[in-house]
Parts: structure tokens; C-alpha cells; sequence
């Protein structure tokens, strides 16, 4: 009997720290770091693209954006508003150009997705998040949650995009 209970406690032990353990590839698109009550999608860099960009001036950067299923079938059925459970994903990096590919071409014409600046986030609850339109934000840099003021200055450029559900991106299907 003795021998059982030690070996309860011993299972139970690994798995409590396999529980809180980070996931041993890593990559934070893997991890869930919390911020306010949004955290990581497991998986997210597996969803489907909703539509690129580049921004310029002070962002200088390109941008893919993702959605998880419900997003991706409520962009293809052209429902607005978006259903609850949508969560859009924006992906950022550096614009830079690419001299590998500027000398294929014999001049500069190529620019190329550098270091990764931050992940954002739009996740749609119309009960939890009614004082922003149905929509929490987030904001992570290299896997951490940025400043709760960063992803809370979200919603007032998001008003803009008021008839589009506050969602700026358009299917590119």
C-alpha cells in the first residue's frame, strides 16, 4: 500500500510540472502567455490567411493575417457581425529588402519579411467585451504580452472600422 501511494505521488508530481512546463520546441506560437484574459492560440501559425499587408511610415512592415475557422467561414459567408468565437490573428515583421533576390534581378526591386516585431490579436466575445464592441485585444512581442495600455489604445483605431464589425482586413480569397 505504501508503495502505491508513493508512486501516486510521484505520478502526480511529473505531471503538475509537465502541466506548467513550456513546450520544449520554444517557439511562442506555442506557448499561452496571458494578458488581460487573452492568451496565445495553441496552433495559430496553422490557420488560414484572411490577407497580407504592408504598412509604411513609422510601422514600416508586413503583416499576415489569420484567422481561426470561424473567422475564416464568416469572412467566406460575408457575415457581419462576426460571430463569437472569432479570433483574427496579425503577424509582423520588419520590411527589408532582399540583396539574395535584388541580384537575381540585376537591380533593387525585392523586399523581404525581416526580424518578427510583435503578434496581435482580435477575439470575438460580445458578452465579455461590450465596452469594445464585442472585441478584446492583445498584443505580443517575442512570445510575452506587451503592456496592458498597448493592447487597450486598440479599440480607438479599431472605431474607425465600425461598420466592418471594427475589423479593418477584407477577404482575399
Amino acid at each position: 500500500m505504501k508503495r502505491i501511494v508513493v508512486l501516486f505521488v510521484a505520478i502526480t508530481a511529473v505531471a503538475g510540472f509537465l502541466a506548467i512546463a513550456p513546450p520544449a520546441s520554444g517557439h511562442s506560437d506555442e506557448e499561452s502567455a496571458p494578458i488581460s484574459e487573452i492568451t496565445i492560440p495553441i496552433g495559430y501559425r496553422d490557420w488560414r490567411l484572411i490577407s497580407v499587408a504592408h504598412e509604411e511610415g513609422k510601422l514600416n512592415d508586413f503583416r499576415a493575417i489569420l484567422g481561426n475557422d470561424t473567422a475564416i467561414r464568416a469572412y467566406r459567408d460575408d457575415k457581419l457581425p462576426f460571430p463569437d468565437g472569432t479570433i483574427i490573428a496579425r503577424l509582423a515583421w520588419s520590411y527589408v529588402p532582399s540583396e539574395e533576390n535584388d541580384k537575381a534581378f540585376g537591380h533593387q526591386q525585392s523586399f523581404v519579411a525581416g526580424p518578427p516585431t510583435n503578434v496581435q490579436f482580435m477575439v470575438k466575445d460580445s458578452r465579455k467585451y461590450t465596452a469594445t464592441g464585442g472585441w478584446g485585444f492583445a498584443q505580443f512581442t517575442g512570445g510575452k504580452p506587451r503592456n496592458e495600455a498597448a493592447s487597450k489604445s486598440c479599440f480607438s483605431c479599431h472605431e474607425s472600422a465600425k461598420d466592418q464589425d471594427f475589423v479593418f482586413t477584407h477577404y482575399a480569397p
